[in-house]
């Protein structure tokens, strides 16, 4: 038998044992690095503990725009100042004041602070009676609830309607053809603004979108000069999202109860307005469940509607007929062809209409070559026997279909 032994010069001589022992079995074993069990149990408890914080804020928080920006428009409701003893502006010195200037408050009128919820930015309104105005100029308070989203409109203990105490009135019987034309898109760029104010009559009807950081002094003025107000309000078209309205968009996809809290931010974002209009919106004005609720809501409200009549497909006039609400819808949209030559050609078919029917509704952005044509047109239109009227003179209650 073989054995081992070391010999004077240190080597190691093999013995049988050696040659039989398993390969590896000779050297030290490595301790391996194991983890402790009760870390992997501290992880899986934070993870749990993560999605039970997150479902009972699901449940608990009531937050209907998931996550979308919104603007919280407080309303804040107080007597005016009884220093204040000057005689109220004209309308030309209102229009040429300062933005910064405060108009004095008439007696037994009150103050709408509308304070925008992202700039922290104060907006005055004057609410009171609008007898003490001929063109309706002030916001009657019967007209005006609170509602999570802000004042929006109502109609009164009287019976009073927002889409009469704020139109422009029309004197007389118009006893030639009637044309209304609402100039839309305004009130998100004070310039543009400025000169649809500057060069249209005021005969015009101007639509404001609810996104405009200076709304309510815009409007104020506009409505100072007597100027009709339509409120547009942002809704779906066929190719949203890549054609997107802007926030707060009214949507197919959502229900009922939170297109309503849509709209009513965007009603609560200024005063004074005889209706509402669509802003795009194919999609939304072809689909009766998503539009039902909306137009029902805003006719109780006491508001007209206007349809742009870009949509072959919407089913405004079926329903507002139903809801037994005034109702108008454009002949034609006046710059589909944003050129003065194709704008003057529709401003000639507008009157066409007119001429044939007795009444047409013609539409246009604030665009300048839209504003100068307008403009040009209705200073010869009188010459021609044309009546311009607003948009609340030739609304009408139509039957349901």
């Amino acid at each position: 038998m073989l054995e081992s032994s070391n010999d004077s010069r240190g080597f190691h001589a093999v013995t049988v044992d050696d040659l039989n022992a398993p390969l590896g079995t000779g050297k030290p074993k490595r301790r391996r690095l194991t983890i402790p069990a009760v870390v992997p149990r501290a992880i899986a408890g934070a993870l749990a503990a993560c999605v039970l914080v997150f479902a009972l804020w699901a449940l608990l928080v009531d937050d209907p725009f998931g996550g979308e920006p919104v603007a919280v428009v407080p309303v804040q409701l107080h007597a005016p100042a009884a220093s204040k003893t000057e005689p109220a502006a004209s309308a030309a010195q209102a229009n040429a004041a300062a933005p910064a200037q405060t108009a004095t408050t008439a007696p037994g009128a009150k103050t709408v602070t509308i304070i925008d919820g992202i700039s922290g930015k104060r907006q005055d309104v004057v609410i009171g009676d609008a007898a003490q105005s001929p063109a309706g100029r002030s916001v009657e308070e019967k007209l005006i609830e609170s509602s999570p989203q802000g004042a929006i409109p109502i109609v009164g203990p009287d019976g009073a309607r927002a889409a009469d105490a704020y139109a422009r009135p029309v004197k007389g019987t118009p006893t030639g053809p009637r044309v209304a034309i609402m100039v839309g898109g305004l009130g998100v760029s004070a310039s543009t603004t400025g000169e649809a104010l500057a060069k249209l009559p005021p005969a015009v009807t101007l639509g404001f979108i609810p996104y405009g950081q200076d709304l309510a002094r815009l409007v104020a003025r506009a409505r100072g000069e007597g100027r009709e107000i339509v409120l547009q309000v942002p809704m779906e078209p066929f190719d949203y999202p890549d054609n997107d309205a802007g926030p707060q968009t009214l949507l197919t996809s959502l229900p009922p109860e939170q297109n309503l809290d849509r709209l009513h931010w965007a009603m609560s974002r200024f005063q004074g307005y005889v209706g509402i209009a669509n802003y795009m919106g194919a999609r939304f004005t072809a689909a009766e469940q998503a539009l039902g609720p909306v137009l029902r809501d805003a006719g109780k409200r006491g508001l007209i509607y206007l349809d742009d009549g870009t949509s072959a497909r919407s089913l405004t006039s079926q329903i507002a007929g139903g809801a037994n609400m005034p109702f108008a819808k454009a002949n034609i949209v006046l710059d589909a062809t944003p050129t003065p030559a194709e704008i003057d050609n529709a401003l000639a078919k507008l009157e066409s209409i007119a001429r044939e029917r007795g009444v047409a509704v013609g539409v246009a952005s604030a665009l300048p070559a839209s504003i100068d044509r307008i403009a040009h047109w209705a200073k010869a239109a009188a010459g021609r026997g044309i009546v311009l009227v607003p948009i609340s003179a030739v609304a009408s209650k139509p039957k349901s279909t």
